[in-house]
């Protein structure tokens, strides 16, 4: 049996893979919303070889089927290239059966690796990277210590194109609050434009732990969203995509509306989902409170 530091987390598309904890935590850990690595024993440090290539074995004899690895935690790809590619050859030699690897992805980890580097690890299985953007605005990432600019994300995704992996996008509905949220709708679908993910998802920004962290970085100006301004902001998000083959979501627990289409042969379809949410939400399914949640 795996043994982990716990709380480990994973997109909900990795339900079924085996979690190879190659990383503790998260190297930047700054980011206001996020409270995934803040306890004392998440503090960021990469897994001893040994103990990742003693886990590789253990899970090459487990009776339970899976056929793809998610490297987690929140900083896989911070890791050395000699470390990645030791660890997807021990995979592709020890799990010749795994379909598919991924993990996920800050875009400065890949500031130190090139076009040709990603090509190598896509040949050795890395097959998919989950790059949460959060938004496309440089004040709204400003104010969320996210670390990273519009620029910076531009580049990280163009670069995962070029290199032939697929990249699988997240965007915080709401994180703007009320004074920024039609800048970060129509920064983060320029974004979008710009790169064209294979896969983009929405959750909605929520505090499990209150928003005293979050609020410090946008002083006293921050007021949240009720649910008729996430529509209307999600609207504006979706109105401005231009996106020619992108499977999207915004099932995920924390969204008041549950939609799932693609972008854009679906862009109308979702629009006149948000319109009946907006205007008639007696005729459409939504979310209650108490069913919400990360």
């Amino acid at each position: 049996m795996l043994s982990y530091i716990e709380p480990v987390f994973r997109p909900p598309s990795e339900a079924r893979s085996l979690i190879l904890q190659v990383t503790n935590g998260c190297s930047w850990n700054n980011c206001t919303f996020c409270e995934m690595y803040t306890q004392e024993q998440k503090k960021f440090r990469p897994t001893k070889e040994e103990k990742v290539f003693s886990d590789i074995d253990i899970a090459s004899r487990s009776v339970v089927p899976f056929e793809k690895v998610f490297l987690a935690d929140g900083d896989a790809m911070a890791l050395s290239m000699r470390k990645l590619t030791a660890i997807l050859q021990e995979i592709r030699s020890k799990m010749p059966w795994v379909k598919r690897v991924s993990s996920y992805c800050l875009p400065r980890n890949l500031n130190k690796k090139s076009v040709e580097d990603l090509k190598q690890l896509k040949g050795l299985g890395l097959d998919i990277l989950f790059v949460g953007c959060e938004s496309g605005d440089d004040q709204v990432l400003e104010q969320v210590s996210k670390g990273e600019t519009y620029a910076s994300q531009k580049e990280a995704l163009i670069k995962i194109k070029q290199a032939g992996l697929r990249s699988s996008v997240m965007i915080l509905n709401g994180l703007g609050g009320v004074a920024l949220t039609e800048q970060h709708a129509i920064n983060s679908a320029k974004l979008m434009n710009e790169c064209q993910p294979d896969y983009l998802s929405t959750l909605v920004v929520s505090f499990p732990t209150g928003e005293e962290r979050f609020r410090e970085g946008f002083k006293e100006s921050w007021k949240p969203l009720d649910q008729t301004a996430l529509f209307l902001e999600l609207k504006c998000f979706i109105s401005h995509l231009e996106l020619h083959n992108t499977v999207f979501r915004s099932d995920h627990a924390s969204n008041y509306l549950p939609l799932k289409g693609n972008l854009g042969a679906d862009k109308a379809a979702l629009l006149e989902k948000l319109e009946m949410a907006l205007y008639h939400p007696d005729q459409v399914q939504l979310r209650q409170e108490w069913q919400r949640g990360l």
